[in-house]
């Protein structure tokens, strides 16, 4: 039977005039309006998309390129993890959180850390001052990270860790910790965020030059796939270059290019494409257009799966699925009227469903003031549950999947995400593109673009520049975290250093330092280091006499 395929060249005269027509009128009425029909992302939105938007076969879920997603039944099989961030104070109190969010029935972990951690730094540091506790938990030895997760057994659930440049120590933490438990290697899953790449890119946040620190990523890689066959050493992460102000392209280009990249040290490294690359994970954002936010996650899949299968060869189906968590957006919650935050949630989630998600974090109302307090991130949390137990979108795979407007929007991300490619390859890699600038420079002008359609009121935002109130519908109360975290921390630290065997603790870190000249891979060495004591300051500083130290370039 064949289709009759209208193009937008064959629409009859009548509908063209009456589609004129309407939209004369609506401008005429409000002609403020009429940026928003163009809309503020790099392509333009058609007011109609027909059958000649969609380009070749859609394909099904679960078969290759997986736009459709990359299982045949969808969340039918198997509902997506709720996995809600969680961090902050002590590690006491964190393990409190994380057991409540347990008994309200989440089904993963995910750890945020504070700042000193994510730079390295131990919490007696002068340069830790103020900030330990305040962004996530604070973490210094293993001795906090036993307390941590206290009562909570790594083979029941799964952990992502938030960490960055230290993350091959917060790996050995995990492993120390599974195997004091008694725990089976080959059951305990979770996840190490452990991009590097991004945080030259966008959140900033390093201890060593590029390349040293790119090699610390690969020694993760290797040591999971030869001890930790269920846990992803990594989870690429374009959550953060979205929050920097990149557009939705450039968080798809940037952090399948980044992922590349880690593939291809990987290979350079001697590990097989098709052992490695199905332990990665990427972590996507989700932000306010949520049709182009759904046709990112579609075309996150094709490229992925394309470029698995042509420039690398794979051959195992699994290599070519990419499997990613995603966020709602941090930057888009606002001050102003926090309550309408809860909605803004709710849609990005439904975004991140919709475009087929393996798990997802919801954030909570209040975070633009403040951490989370218990009642926000139930609602957060409440909020996954209505969308997979009361919407009905769960029961079939794709949805949307055929709508000629998401569709459409699925292939120009594609094509773009490609082009994006071809740039960043002709620096030589992605490390060489960071080292030149080029994604920061775009993510600058992306994100001063956007500050100025706010400006200019061509974008809005509910609350802030549109539907202002002089008196805020509601106040909130936030959690309030004071100095005490610090104090305490501190006596901790001074307790385990009084306890721990010094010379044990300084045979670990001369080792760790000859690995590290030897080229080794440095996991077994971080191992032994954190099971005798070691701070993350100390195994950080030894390995900084080695790799130096990095400066941003004024590019």
């Amino acid at each position: 039977m064949s289709k009759v395929k209208e193009t937008k060249t064959e629409r009859s005269a009548e509908f063209e005039r009456w589609e004129n027509e309407t939209l004369g009128r609506v401008l005429e009425r409000a002609p403020e309006r009429k940026k928003s029909f163009e809309g503020v992302s790099l392509e333009p939105v058609d007011r109609l998309y027909t059958e000649s938007d969609v380009d070749g076969d859609i394909g099904f879920p679960g078969e290759y390129p997986y736009k459709r997603g990359i299982h045949p039944t969808g969340y039918r099989g198997k509902l997506w993890t709720m996995r809600q961030f969680a961090g902050f104070s002590s590690p006491e109190e964190t393990n409190r959180r994380f057991k409540y969010l347990l008994e309200q029935g989440q089904t993963g972990l995910s750890v945020a850390y504070d700042l000193p951690a994510l730079m390295g730094l131990d919490c007696d540091s002068p340069l830790s001052e103020g900030e330990v506790g305040k962004c996530g938990v604070a973490v210094t030895s293993f001795a906090d990270f036993e307390v941590l997760f206290d009562g909570i057994n790594l083979e029941d659930v799964t952990v992502s860790q938030t960490i960055n440049a230290p993350a091959w120590i917060f790996l050995a933490f995990y492993a120390a910790l599974a195997e004091k438990q008694g725990a089976d290697f080959n059951k305990i899953s979770g996840t190490l965020q452990n991009d590097i790449l991004k945080e030259y890119i966008a959140q900033k946040e390093w201890v060593y030059p590029i390349r040293p620190a790119m090699k610390l990523v690969i020694d993760t890689f290797e040591f999971s796939t030869r001890h930790l066959p269920k846990y992803n050493p990594i989870s690429v992460s374009g959550y953060h270059i979205r929050e920097a102000g990149a557009t939705a392209l450039q968080e798809l280009a940037f952090t399948l290019r980044d992922g590349v990249e880690y593939v291809q040290y990987g290979i350079d490294r001697g590990l097989d494409v098709d052992e490695f690359v199905p332990r990665l994970s990427f972590f996507f954002n989700a932000h306010n257009d949520f049709f182009e936010e759904i046709a990112k996650y579609r075309a996150a899949r094709v490229v992925w799966a394309k470029t698995m299968k042509e420039r690398f060869g794979a051959k195992n189906p699994r290599t070519m699925t990419l499997r990613f968590h995603t966020q709602t957006a941090g930057v888009s919650l606002t001050v102003q009227q926090p309550l309408n935050n809860i909605a803004r949630v709710a849609i990005q989630a439904l975004a991140g469903v919709l475009g087929g998600t393996q798990s997802l974090h919801t954030d909570s109302y209040d975070e633009a003031l403040a951490l989370p307090t218990d009642q926000a991130a139930l609602i957060a949390l409440r909020t996954q549950q209505i969308i997979a137990e009361e919407t009905g979108v769960a029961n079939t795979v794709d949805p949307l999947g055929g709508s000629y407007f998401v569709e459409s929007l699925t292939t120009k991300m594609i094509d773009g995400c490609f082009d994006y490619f071809n740039k960043i390859d002709g620096f030589g890699g992605m490390v060489e593109a960071v080292e030149a600038g080029f994604p920061q420079r775009e993510i600058q002008e992306s994100a001063y673009q956007y500050q100025k359609a706010l400006e200019r009121k061509e974008q809005t935002i509910v609350g802030v520049n549109k539907y202002v109130m002089d008196e805020e519908i509601h106040k909130t109360d936030i959690l309030q975290i004071d100095e005490s975290v610090r104090d305490h921390q501190m006596s901790r630290l001074h307790e385990v250093k009084q306890k721990r065997d010094a010379g044990a603790v300084a045979n670990c870190l001369e080792k760790l330092k000859k690995a590290s000249v030897a080229d080794e891979n440095l996991m077994p060495a971080t191992i032994e280091a954190v099971k005798a004591y070691c701070t993350v300051e100390e195994i950080c500083t030894a390995l900084r006499d080695v790799y130096g130290i990095y400066e941003e370039p004024a590019f």
